[in-house]
């Protein structure tokens, strides 16, 4: 039989032929990659803050001084924790944090409008989110300025929770506005939380600020903050040690 000779066979040719051609391929997959991370870094990052802060976010009159403020800036301080740690350390892009707040921020207020106002009629200064860009800049900017992870964790964590009430009071100080509705004397968050009734689950019908924080004479917004700046600044290690473990050069290696 006769044989075939190969051997002048033309091989493939790659479509890159210059540094204009390559250029132009990692600005194509620039453009495919960047925003796919941000919507899996939105999409996660929300699902988080849902799951853990929830409720204490959602509505206007569970925004009280004792958990709203607590619970919110140590759940939020995770993923920017993360991302400020892994976009700084690989590329030095110093605004990791505020990329992830965001994120969340855009989440939220189209979470807030489709699902709650549009789709179950609550109005919006009802179940509007709160103001977090403030505390993302700060953990930044202290990033910035120290170059330092463990400054950043001490002053830049204790900065991230004690500032959270003090950021937010400006948009929350008209809704505990005293009102009188049938001989009953509360504030315009409560009021709002009897007109627009929600599940009747025990969760909604306890009584909001319970606890023993009253023993400090009354000061309860005061020493809120101050815990949960002491524990964003423990949080803010923990998560920073999960980015570092993130960005191994393992994960890649694997994928």
């Amino acid at each position: 039989m006769a044989q075939v000779d190969t051997t002048h066979e033309e091989k493939p040719r790659s479509a890159i032929h210059t540094k204009l051609d390559q250029h132009k391929v990692d600005v194509m997959l620039d453009w495919i990659a960047i925003p796919t991370i941000a919507i899996v870094l939105l999409a996660a990052f929300h699902l988080h803050f849902m799951l853990t802060a929830g409720d204490w976010d959602f509505w206007t009159d569970w925004k009280d001084r004792r958990w709203w403020p607590l619970v919110t800036p140590v759940v939020l301080i995770t993923f920017p924790a993360a991302v400020q740690y892994i976009l700084w350390e690989k590329l030095r892009i110093p605004f990791g944090a505020t990329v992830c707040i965001v994120l969340l921020t855009l989440g939220m207020w189209i979470a807030r409008t489709a699902q709650f106002h549009i789709w179950t009629y609550f109005p919006m200064n009802f179940v509007w989110p709160g103001m977090f860009i403030p505390l993302a800049l700060m953990l930044d900017m202290t990033l910035v300025l120290t170059r330092s992870y463990l400054l950043t964790g001490i002053f830049g964590g204790f900065l991230f929770g004690a500032l959270f009430y003090p950021a937010n009071w400006s948009i929350l100080a008209p809704f505990h506005q005293a009102v009188e509705h049938n001989g009953v004397l509360m504030s315009l968050a409560d009021l709002q939380g009897f007109v627009f009734v929600r599940t009747s689950t025990p969760e909604y019908i306890r009584i909001i600020e319970e606890g023993t924080l009253r023993t400090f004479g009354q000061h309860v917004a005061p020493i809120t903050a101050f815990f949960a700046a002491f524990v964003c600044m423990l949080m803010y290690f923990l998560w920073s040690r999960i980015g570092y473990w993130f960005s191994q050069s393992k994960w890649l290696k694997r994928i």
